[in-house]
């Protein structure tokens, strides 16, 4: 795919939607081609669909579009959130308009509650923390493409020091002398096995 331009930070971000409230179009173009990423990084997670990827960006682009026409600063969340509901929105309405969405999940799938009992979707993991959120995205397709493939790329060992390390059952990480208990061997036979593993998973993601 093209390159895009990097994101608008924080600031210049704010800077921006204040100068579309003032109705200046240029500022308007601005946060269209800084936010092409957020299209882009979406439609990777459509790939296994068949259509062409560049397709598939016009499409998103559309979602984009509507992003910026209607995003207002109260809405609590920052511009590359909200847009890529937009995004994703319109690429699953283009799908189901041919019929040929299978078994994408949404973004907005939820995915459990918080501690007050609010729902919790998939994008919400993706609010901006420091990081920009089409990054985040990304390093969540790397996360879902390795819990995929784990049992078949790594040994039961392998597989089962790799879940326990980074949590990806769903429970908290384990260090590596909890888990050199569990399994009677030496902490740095785990680490020797963790760095392994590492590196075999790296090459899924890398694919």
């Amino acid at each position: 795919m093209k390159t895009f331009l990097v994101p608008l930070s924080p600031e210049e971000e704010k800077e921006c939607l204040a100068r579309i409230e003032s109705g200046e179009r240029e500022a308007r173009e601005d946060l269209i081609l800084h936010n092409m990423r957020l299209v882009a990084h979406v439609v990777k997670k459509y790939a296994g669909s068949r259509e062409d990827p560049e397709d598939l960006i016009s499409i998103g682009t559309i979602g984009l579009l509507k992003a910026v026409g209607s995003f207002r600063a109260d809405y609590g969340s920052r511009f590359a959130t909200y847009a890529i509901r937009c995004i994703d929105n319109e690429l699953l309405m283009y799908f189901r308009s041919r019929k040929k969405l299978r078994s994408e999940v949404s973004l907005f799938e939820p995915i459990g509650t918080d501690k007050e009992g609010n729902q919790i979707e998939l994008v919400d993991v993706l609010e901006y923390q420091g990081k920009n959120a089409a990054e985040e995205l990304y390093r969540q397709e790397q996360i879902r493409r390795i819990r995929e493939n784990i049992g078949s790329a790594l040994d039961e060992r392998e597989a089962f020091i790799i879940r326990k390390r980074y949590g990806l059952t769903g429970e908290e990480e384990w260090t590596q002398r909890r888990i050199a208990a569990e399994l009677g061997i030496s902490r740095s036979y785990v680490s020797r096995i963790e760095k392994r593993a590492l590196e075999k998973l790296k090459k899924i993601v890398e694919e």
